[in-house]
């Protein structure tokens, strides 16, 4: 099992955090700077602590995420990270230019020498507002976007692209990707379409804001898809994204948890824009399972949090047996960490204790 540091580059500043999109009105860029620069210094921390990945998303209009383009921050850390691979996770194809993100994948895996993992995500809901993209055609941008970046990650010669949404007259890459064919390619899979459509793709599937029964279910519907498709896919096909924070004692992560949540900084990915949601639940976003997708979003008691694995928290001891039930329910490969990042040291410790006393035991599981 593999371990990855993830960090949505929360501002630590003030914020008026109402609705979405988010007003700047109370801004402050010494805060963004400094936002900024933990989560650099924390992933260089990660690095030489022996984590095997680091990550990264996109996001947009709000002060969850400062990574509206998660590539700048990716060309940041080929500079600082220089053994763990760099995830990406993801880009949201449908609002970009696809060969203009295929550009960007090939030009990072030349400067990391092939440590590039690519997501390729649909993206929360609320964010083809962004770039003023019709949600109702998500699905079938994301999976033409898809096909046409990992052609022309592959083509050696000229070609052009006529498809539905996107037209070239001419695509070839330089430089090329380093990895043979490309890069590993994961996306969201808490549908069933995007489980089959991974599986019959041989795509990875990632799973963030969400249970470990919820992504259970999802990922052996997955393995069931491949199976269909003539292959099994490995543990590191599967990877799911936890919060997570880790002290001495479980008391003292208790203690520490409740206090960030008490006095830190509000907001999450969720949509806070209710009308907007519901417009855009209403296009089929969703897929066949809107209701699924809307309910597992909703908060419950901190207990009730750490037994359906939406955190780990605690001591050593006791994350690593909640990773082990993640571990035998779900058998995702990879777990991508999500730390508390407005604990200062508390949270520098908490990512020490990970490198020291969790990551040894589940490399040998």
């Amino acid at each position: 099992m593999k371990a990855a540091l993830f960090s949505a580059l929360r501002y630590q500043g003030p914020s008026e955090n109402v609705g979405w999109p988010v007003a700047s009105t109370v801004y402050s860029h010494e805060a963004a700077h400094r936002s900024l620069q933990q989560a650099l210094d924390q992933f260089q921390m990660a690095d030489e602590l022996g984590f095997d990945w680091v990550s990264v998303a996109e996001h947009h209009y709000a002060p969850f995420s400062l990574t509206p383009n998660p590539m700048i921050l990716a060309g940041a850390l080929t500079q600082v990270v220089k053994r763990a691979r760099i995830a990406l996770l993801g880009a949201t194809i449908p609002i970009n230019n696809p060969i203009r993100v295929a550009e960007e994948f090939a030009m990072l895996d030349a400067l990391t020498g092939g440590r590039i993992v690519a997501g390729m995500l649909r993206g929360t809901p609320n964010e083809y507002v962004t770039y003023n993209i019709n949600p109702a055609e998500s699905r079938a941008r994301f999976e033409e976007a898809l096909h046409l970046i990992k052609r022309a990650w592959t083509s050696t010669e000229p070609f052009g692209w006529l498809g539905k949404y996107y037209e070239y007259r001419s695509v070839s890459l330089w430089p090329r990707v380093v990895q043979t064919p490309h890069p590993k390619i994961y996306m969201s899979g808490s549908s069933p379409e995007s489980g089959e459509f991974a599986a019959k793709n041989r795509i990875g599937l990632g799973f963030a804001v969400t249970s470990v029964p919820v992504a259970t279910q999802a990922a052996n519907h997955y393995r069931e898809q491949c199976r269909r498709f003539g292959h099994e896919p490995e543990p590191e096909d599967i990877i799911y994204r936890v919060g997570v924070h880790v002290a001495e004692t479980d008391d003292a992560a208790i203690e520490d948890f409740t206090e960030a949540m008490r006095t830190g900084p509000k907001g999450s990915l969720t949509m806070a824009n209710r009308a907007l949601e519901t417009a855009v639940a209403a296009t089929g976003y969703y897929g066949r399972d809107a209701e699924a997708q809307r309910n597992r979003l909703m908060p419950g008691g901190l207990r009730e949090r750490v037994e359906e694995g939406r955190i780990l928290l605690g001591s050593p001891a006791s994350v690593l047996k909640q990773i082990e039930t993640i571990r035998r329910d779900l058998g995702a490969g990879v777990l991508d960490l999500t730390v508390t990042h407005q604990m200062g040291a508390k949270t520098n410790r908490s990512i020490e204790l990970i490198a020291e006393k969790i990551l040894p035991v589940i490399r040998s599981w």
